[in-house]
């Protein structure tokens, strides 16, 4: 008997617990059912800003000496002084002596030179007395009824002795040309850039003594792109037109702390690189080293940063780059916050920002946050950003420097 209660007994409970609980689901409500909605994409927008002034194209380049010279002797000899100016970073002015060669034998050369010139003047003076009594002989001799001819006359001999006279003065004029040049200087205010001479060195015609730069006026070299060039009334390649130069701002790094000049951009070189395909413009800077000037410096070797002016961009729309999609659509979120889908007629893409016609109607709101799926009338949960705010977002700090445009270019 206790073993049939042992078996019965749980199934007896099972089937009563299955019992009631289809009782209770008959005369329960069904649950409530919700309708689904869709979420809204959470999305960062910008206001357009109209483009004003100019264009800028940007560009990288290295601070060279617009005139670079080397220091040669144009006498041989020893030595025998140098200024202390001469050393690497020296400064010197124009004119100012930098080192002297010993002149003694060139002092000696002069003089010599000095006296034949002296003793052919008197060869001179005394043909022509003797030119002058044939004549006053002759005319003793034969009035004025006959003319002497040249051998008489003694002509030859003074002609000969006039010219020893010219040979001796260019002799003289070389002799202290030579004896000037024992002193080397330079026709410009300048920097030593380096030296290979000292005191009691004996140094031959032609031989390099150092380099020099002037410090009046420093070149940039600065590559464009073909597609940024179209964006700028580029000077004429050749000599300077100082009435079609462009302005430029230099933007360097020096002992830790940003510089900015103003430079200009006065020719271009007029030559496509094979290799790269850039045509190189050339900035021009006044006194890179501020000496005449409150100017910062900008030592010459130093690397810049170029923003050059261009022409005029008014009646284009800015965007950050980031609210471009599909190389030339824009998603706009409408007065229903929902997202809209618009194609672009796009003038100029830099890595920063976007110049477009202004197609986007009024009071539009632009979407720079990537959309994986983009559906026209998408619900969004819209959050406006300033304009600064989307530039960053663009790019980290710093990559900010290392501005290179899409199209193989440079931008600000």
């Amino acid at each position: 008997m206790n073993r049939f209660l042992k078996i019965l007994l749980p199934i007896g409970i099972l089937v009563g617990s299955v019992t009631v609980a289809v009782l209770l689901a008959r005369s329960g409500k069904p649950p409530e059912t919700r309708e689904r909605t869709a979420a809204a994409l959470l999305v960062e927008v910008v206001r357009p800003e109209p483009s004003s002034g100019n264009f800028r194209v940007g560009a990288q380049g290295t601070v060279t000496p617009r005139i670079e010279t080397s220091l040669v002797p144009e006498v041989s000899g020893k030595v025998v002084w140098l200024d202390d100016t001469l050393v690497a970073g020296g400064f010197f002015a124009a004119g100012q002596p930098l080192l002297r060669i010993e002149d003694s034998d060139y002092r000696t050369a002069l003089a010599a030179a000095q006296a034949e010139l002296a003793a052919a003047r008197a060869t001179l003076s005394d043909e022509q007395a003797r030119s002058d009594a044939a004549r006053e002989d002759f005319r003793r001799l034969y009035g004025d009824s006959r003319r002497p001819n040249e051998l008489i006359l003694r002509l030859p001999q003074v002609e000969r002795a006039r010219a020893s006279v010219q040979a001796a003065e260019a002799a003289v004029a070389r002799a202290r040309r030579d004896l000037e040049r024992t002193e080397l200087s330079l026709p410009f205010d300048g920097m030593v850039r380096s030296r290979s001479v000292d005191l009691g060195q004996y140094v031959n015609v032609g031989s390099t003594l150092g380099i020099a730069f002037s410090t009046r006026q420093a070149e940039i070299r600065l590559p464009l792109a073909q597609d940024d060039l179209a964006f700028l009334d580029t000077p004429a390649a050749g000599p300077s037109d100082r009435s079609a130069t462009l302005p430029v701002t230099l933007i360097a790094k020096v002992a830790g702390h940003e510089v900015t000049r103003e430079a200009r951009i006065v020719r271009s070189e007029g030559v496509v690189d094979r290799a790269t395909r850039l045509t190189y413009l050339v900035a021009e800077l006044d006194d890179p080293y501020g000496l005449n000037s409150d100017a910062a410096a900008i030592p010459i070797g130093s690397f810049v940063e170029a923003i050059i002016q261009g022409r005029d961009s008014s009646n284009l729309i800015t965007l950050p780059v980031a609210a471009l999609h599909n190389r030339n659509q824009v998603y706009l979120a409408n007065a229903e916050d929902q997202l809209e889908i618009l194609e672009v007629e796009i003038v100029r893409t830099t890595t920063r920002e976007v110049y477009i016609r202004d197609q986007l109607g009024p009071d539009p709101r632009v979407i720079v946050t990537a959309i994986p799926a983009p559906i026209p009338g998408l619900p969004l949960n819209v959050r406006e950003l300033g304009g600064n705010q989307a530039r960053l977002r663009v790019l980290p700090a710093d990559e900010l420097a290392a501005t290179t445009t899409a199209d193989g270019g440079s931008a600000p």
